[in-house]
């Protein structure tokens, strides 16, 4: 009798062990555009820090040049994970027949975008630019494009709207004059604000109808947001990482030399456009005034059902 529990407690063992193995084995590709954001870091700090490993999950953390290259990413599923989407991109993907689900809210407002010009531009406002000028956005149904098109749209912009992609890119661009208006999110750029070298001429909130919109959210291959067992760890990885994105000295100093900033620069500019604010993964806001910018600005046809939007947005409860 003592054998046969002996024997028992070794099948357990082993299962156990298999069950850990296979977990510890369950990696997900991640793509995330303008991957050196700091809005965009949980999944590259909560890899490093070993919290997703912790859930049994191992990323590839692989960059993009915006939401477009991200979608065809993750639809494709040559990633499973897409971070930092906009919305509208997502929703119309999805209303195209992309097998994608949004299972987190990324950001919401649009605070963490600002436009630039080099220090010796004759542009010092949106306002004195003209439609001989050009204006970049990362690429099309980026959260980037939507206020560029909002800048038009609301605030009387005439400058073109130019596809530049990301942040390293578009900086290149505007320093050598192949556009006269850049794009950036922090740090990025602030360096060199500080430096003289470019002027900050407008920023997202200068549109108030997208200031509460949740403009960026993150994706999923359908195929792995079916998968209810790695998507509830996955997402409590993700909110563990945002807790250490949020709270923690040490991912600021991991941050600050990631990206080559000084840590002062980082947690200023945290501070100052409100990142922490707007960084909650829970709730997508203002789904109806999203959908009607996006058939407003032609990047939707019409807006979603509410049987399309319940399927599109798959968002776990907090603790589940």
């Amino acid at each position: 009798m003592a054998l046969r529990r002996g024997g028992l407690a070794g099948v357990c063992l082993a299962l156990l062990l298999v069950t850990t193995t296979a977990r510890a084995e369950d990696k997900l590709s991640v793509a995330i555009g303008q991957m050196d954001a700091w809005v965009n870091q949980a999944a590259v700090l909560g890899q490093k820090a070993g919290i997703f490993q912790k859930y049994g999950i191992v990323l590839d953390n692989v960059a993009t040049q915006g939401s477009g290259e991200t979608i065809q990413a993750v639809v494709s599923n040559a990633a499973q994970v897409g971070i930092g989407v906009g919305t509208l991109g997502a929703m119309r993907a999805f209303a195209q027949g992309a097998p994608i689900r949004i299972v987190a809210a990324s950001f919401t407002g649009v605070g963490d975008l600002y436009w630039y010009v080099p220090a010796n531009s004759p542009i010092k406002t949106l306002s004195d630019a003209t439609a001989d000028n050009t204006i970049a956005f990362s690429s099309n149904g980026s959260s980037v494009q939507a206020v560029v098109l909002a800048f038009g749209q609301q605030l009387g912009l005439k400058a073109k709207p130019v596809q530049t992609g990301g942040l390293s890119a578009t900086f290149t661009q505007a320093m050598s004059h192949q556009i006269d208006i850049g794009w950036a999110t922090p740090p990025f750029g602030l360096r060199e604000e500080s430096e003289g070298k470019i002027r900050i001429i407008a920023n997202g909130n200068d549109v108030p109808s997208l200031r509460n919109e949740t403009v960026r959210v993150e994706i999923m291959n359908d195929s792995v947001a079916k998968n209810q067992d790695l998507l509830r760890r996955f997402m409590r990885a993700y909110r563990e990482s945002l807790d250490y994105l949020f709270n923690t000295p040490q991912a600021t100093k991991a941050y600050a030399e990631q990206v080559g900033v000084p840590e002062n620069i980082v947690s200023a500019s945290v501070d100052k456009f409100h990142l922490k604010a707007g960084k909650q993964p829970d709730r997508i806001s203002d789904v109806d005034a999203i959908m009607q910018d996006g058939v407003k600005y032609k990047i939707l046809d019409k807006p979603l059902t509410k049987d399309q939007l319940s399927e599109l947005i798959q968002i776990l409860p907090p603790g589940s």
